[in-house]
């Protein structure tokens, strides 16, 4: 894929691709469902095509709408869920804000403190990249030699919210031991608090069901990051589209591939 088109030698026009893909990555559609869509509308568009839309584009969108993201605040609740994946339950982390603004989400096949770890090592470079995008220039300087394992400190969590899962703790005191966590970090195990990022998995949860799990982990992690990178546009996440701003989502889309709709 070529930065500078990356639809050149589809043999379908950029917004009938961008329209499959959103469609799939927002709504509880299966491959098969959009091709019956796309069939009512006079386009004979094959399931398997759509899916390798969605396998090309999904993980696009998700990078070229990162540095348009809000900063999120500083307390966290972070909670694992199932996927399917060959017929096996893998683990797909996530964490959201005390707003529900999504912070991260990471697919792991195991559910352990090592996992934990590399969870959390991710969300706070992205919370860093967050912060420094919305900073000033002089600031951009102060973190860009810091290593990409450790945060800058405006982006570390304040408390951390968890369920009862014994990696967590774990994982928690060795990232402070590191020095990756500040020791002033609250770790707190309040399954009530979690309520908020349990229902937030349904969102989630109800887009994959209708493809009845994933073959392969690639094809799901790349299916996952469009998944989750809608769900953040759908809850206005992204700077300068509103939630519930339908047509604003979809044109902001657009935009960042240059095609119109």
């Amino acid at each position: 894929m070529t930065e500078q088109n990356p639809f050149k030698w589809r043999h379908f026009q950029t917004e009938i691709i961008l329209l499959c893909v959103q469609w799939y990555l927002r709504y509880p559609l299966s491959y098969r469902d959009l091709e019956e869509i796309m069939a009512e509308r006079g386009l004979l568009v094959d399931h398997s095509t759509i899916y390798r839309w969605v396998q090309a584009y999904a993980p696009e969108i998700e990078k070229r709408c990162r540095p348009h993201l809000k900063a999120c605040n500083d307390s966290w609740r972070v909670d694992e869920t199932y996927i399917k994946v060959k017929k096996k339950w893998v683990y797909l982390y996530r964490a959201v804000d005390s707003q529900g603004n999504t912070l991260e989400f990471l697919l792991s096949p195991m559910r352990d403190a090592e996992a934990a770890k590399h969870f959390f090592c991710k969300a706070l470079q992205s919370c860093a990249g967050s912060v420094s995008q919305i900073g000033s220039v002089r600031e951009n300087e102060l973190t860009s030699s810091v290593p990409a394992t450790l945060p800058v400190p405006r982006s570390a969590p304040r408390v951390v919210n968890v369920d009862k899962n014994a990696a967590y703790p774990k994982a928690i005191g060795e990232l402070k031991a590191a020095g990756t966590l500040p020791e002033s970090v609250e770790l707190r195990q309040v399954k009530y608090l979690n309520n908020l990022i349990e229902q937030d998995h349904r969102f989630i949860k109800r887009l994959t069901k209708p493809g009845m799990g994933f073959f392969s982990f690639k094809t799901a992690w790349r299916s996952l990051q469009g998944f989750e990178v809608m769900n953040m546009l759908r809850k206005g996440q992204v700077q300068g589209v509103d939630k519930g701003d339908v047509r604003g989502q979809v044109a902001f889309v657009a935009k960042l591939f240059a095609a119109a709709v």
